[in-house]
């Protein structure tokens, strides 16, 4: 496979649009239509302001998806939403949401339906110290060869030489494999160095020193 990582920006994010309109959620997933921009809002923004705004754009899941899709680009426009995405050559067929966890309104796993201030999982902290990864999401097809592993060391790359303490993830504590698992399995994380630094409900918060 010949793989190579970018960075979101302005000028990937037709990229990243095409990824998530076409190929991130093609095997029914039950996350469509995300495209990660969640853990950068409120629960009121997630409840009411995209809700109000699917129901503008014809309501059902297309509405839902434009509403989402809308306010990611927003995100992406103002410089708020970062990350990585995997190519094979150059096809898009994955991406990781990794930011300052300062810059995070929520970070782990939860259900944007329900979202609750107990989702949140931030530590009080200052910004440039602990960069969070929160989201992974691998095009069916591609699922277990490394691609989600690349772009966890690349995360890792850029962070030290950002001058970053701490790389900080949240995976799920679970009993069995999901495919819909979007961030990240422990395995992956302990193989890599990470460690359990404290849970927050079934999300284990692990650390890895830079």
């Amino acid at each position: 496979m010949n793989l190579t990582i970018k960075p979101l920006t302005k000028s990937t994010m037709a990229d990243f649009f095409d990824f998530f309109d076409n190929r991130a959620f093609s095997d029914g997933s039950p996350y469509a239509p995300c495209y990660c921009n969640c853990f950068h809002l409120t629960a009121d923004e997630v409840r009411i302001g995209i809700s109000e705004r699917s129901e503008t754009l014809g309501g059902g899941f297309e509405g839902l998806r434009l509403a989402l899709r809308e306010s990611a680009e927003q995100l992406i426009n103002e410089g708020v939403m970062h990350g990585y995405l995997a190519y094979e050559d150059d096809l898009a067929i994955g991406w990781c949401n990794a930011n300052d966890q300062q810059n995070y309104i929520r970070v782990g796993s939860f259900d944007p339906g329900k979202c609750q201030e107990e989702d949140y999982c931030i530590s009080s902290g200052e910004k440039g110290k602990v960069k969070s990864l929160v989201c992974f999401e691998i095009a069916p097809g591609y699922r277990g060869k490394g691609i989600a592993k690349a772009l966890l060391q690349r995360v890792c790359e850029d962070a030290r030489a950002e001058g970053y303490e701490w790389i900080e993830v949240y995976p799920q504590e679970t009993d069995a494999y999901s495919a819909f698992d979007f961030t990240g399995p422990v395995e992956m994380y302990k193989n890599t160095g990470f460690e359990e630094v404290r849970r927050w409900g079934k999300t284990i918060v692990m650390r890895k020193k830079l």
